[in-house]
């Protein structure tokens, strides 16, 4: 089911859609939440074949950049960078493109990075986003072999060169170019050199670090490809990508300030973890026997909750960077 998310349902507080603030100069701008591929190393079990997610969330244009400017203006920073990603791909909203323009006209914002999987780029939208001010791409490419491009897109249809020829297109264009790779151990270990040799050869970031080469992380819904070694972060570091930074003379690892991320003041905690709140169900969760409330102007996420309207107590179990997670009481 498709939810249309429009005032008054605050838009900060879900992961599923609206904002998050995690207490930096970086916004994450969440318009849609749905996927149109079912990668097997899916962190929050998204896409078509989901054996998790039941709805769906879409965000009215007009209210989501009118409290985008809420946002900054607590803030108080003029050097904003507002990222438009998702629990799913963000090219599904319909008005991405005039999402990027409104952006643009926000005197503060002087960054706009889009996280995309690239199955939905064309060079006609390519442009389109030029012109609307988009700075950055985030492209997820984790393979350059088809055969196992599909497997790890989840869909037969994921054509690789493709997403190749689109790569190459936003690199010539205005518009900065990362490739993102998700590096999967014992799965893709070739495919992950071919993908750094790519996007240095296509010229890969240019005013921005050319490749984000990502950890595979198992959560407690996300899924779990079959034959994977998890690593721990210091061999992911410190053996993985320093002996391809060695290899290919580009920096991987990376941190905030290459990307000029800084702390901010965050959006003040209004709800304490362990503390029982009366929240207001206005609509069901994202997950099966999940409904979605309101209190003290945030989102809840309620999980167990059986109850499908009016107000339930709960248990505030999670509240980091205003993402709100609670158990009826």
């Amino acid at each position: 089911m498709l939810i249309r998310i429009n005032e008054p349902i605050p838009l900060i507080g879900a992961i599923y859609f609206g904002i998050i603030d995690r207490g930096t100069n970086l916004l994450q701008v969440r318009a849609y939440c749905g996927c149109n591929l079912n990668c097997p190393f899916c962190s929050v079990d998204a896409g078509p074949f989901s054996r998790t997610r039941v709805n769906q969330y879409i965000v009215d244009l007009d209210y989501l950049v009118r409290y985008v400017k809420e946002i900054i203006k607590f803030k108080g920073i003029d050097d904003i960078e507002c990222h438009l990603d998702s629990t799913g791909e963000p090219m599904l909203y319909p008005k991405i493109v005039e999402l990027v323009k409104r952006l643009r006209e926000i005197p503060e914002v002087g960054i706009i990075s889009l996280q995309t999987n690239g199955t939905l780029l064309t060079k006609e939208k390519i442009k389109q986003f030029e012109k609307a001010g988009l700075t950055r791409i985030n492209l997820s490419l984790s393979s350059m072999n088809p055969e196992l491009a599909k497997k790890l897109a989840g869909v037969p249809w994921y054509d690789v060169e493709k997403i190749k020829e689109i790569a190459k297109e936003i690199a010539k264009s205005k518009i900065d170019l990362l490739i993102a790779p998700v590096y999967l151990p014992r799965i893709n270990d070739e495919e992950i050199p071919k993908v750094i040799r790519f996007a240095l050869e296509i010229g890969a970031g240019k005013n921005c670090p050319p490749l984000g080469v990502q950890k595979f992380e198992r959560y407690k819904l996300g899924r779990k490809p079959s034959g994977i070694r998890i690593q721990t972060w210091w061999q992911f570091y410190n053996k993985y990508l320093k002996s391809l930074e060695k290899e290919f003379g580009v920096k991987l690892i990376l941190k905030p300030k290459d990307f000029g991320i800084h702390k901010a003041k965050m959006l003040p905690i209004v709800m304490e973890k362990g503390e029982k709140v009366k929240v207001d169900i206005i609509a069901p969760g994202w997950l099966r026997n999940e409904m979605l409330g309101v209190a003290r102007n945030r989102c809840v996420s309620i999980v167990d909750c059986n109850k499908q309207k009016g107000r339930v107590k709960v248990k505030i179990v999670s509240n980091k960077h205003n993402i709100y997670v609670g158990v009826p009481v």
